[in-house]
């Protein structure tokens, strides 16, 4: 699904190389500033790599990739609206029926719930679930850790988990990896 060689953004992240199947979880782990965000953002076709080459399902033109892989919660890229709410994020996204979406990424609460209300972990399963609003091939998520106690996070890897048993391609960053992962990439 995700075939990298010498993946590199000059002066950003070092060359990486990862072969990532369906159905997988590849955890991009590192400390603030390692580049992280932005190889999520590579792989997912919105940001230009300056080496190297990339294919996800199939595709190798930063236009295509991005038809198939969708942005979950990407700190300063992807941030909820605080003045919206569930539903009106879900919506605007695409205006189909979102149940099954807010289901699959766990987030239990009332559409009407404004997004400055959301926690970090809702914020994060709220992203999940706009990007599977797209009905990607692959699920880009940032910052899975970040200031979460690490049974909310490990309750993040699960439902990310459930979401590959489905046959969905997960990349996710985070300082600390988990303990269960198919692909690790140490920044």
């Amino acid at each position: 699904m995700i075939v990298a060689k010498g993946l590199t953004v000059e002066g950003v992240y070092p060359a990486i190389s990862l072969e990532a199947g369906k159905g997988t979880l590849t955890v991009v782990a590192g400390q603030t500033g390692s580049g992280r965000t932005s190889l999520l953002l590579t792989l997912a076709g919105r940001m230009k790599p300056t080496g190297g080459t990339l294919s996800v399902a199939g595709h190798t033109r930063p236009h295509a990739i991005r038809r198939v892989a969708s942005l979950a919660l990407v700190d300063g890229v992807t941030d909820p609206d605080r003045s919206l709410t569930v539903a009106e994020h879900l919506r605007e996204r695409r205006r189909k029926p979102y149940t099954q979406a807010l289901k699959a990424a766990g987030l239990d609460l009332d559409p009407r719930t404004l997004a400055r209300e959301l926690d970090r972990e809702q914020q994060v399963r709220l992203g999940v679930a706009m990007a599977l609003l797209d009905e990607p091939a692959v699920i880009v998520a940032d910052n899975l850790d970040a200031g979460l106690p690490d049974g909310h996070q490990d309750r993040l890897w699960t439902m990310l988990r459930e979401l590959t048993a489905k046959g969905y391609t997960v990349a996710a960053s985070c300082v600390q990896a988990p303990d269960r992962f198919d692909h690790l990439v140490e920044l």
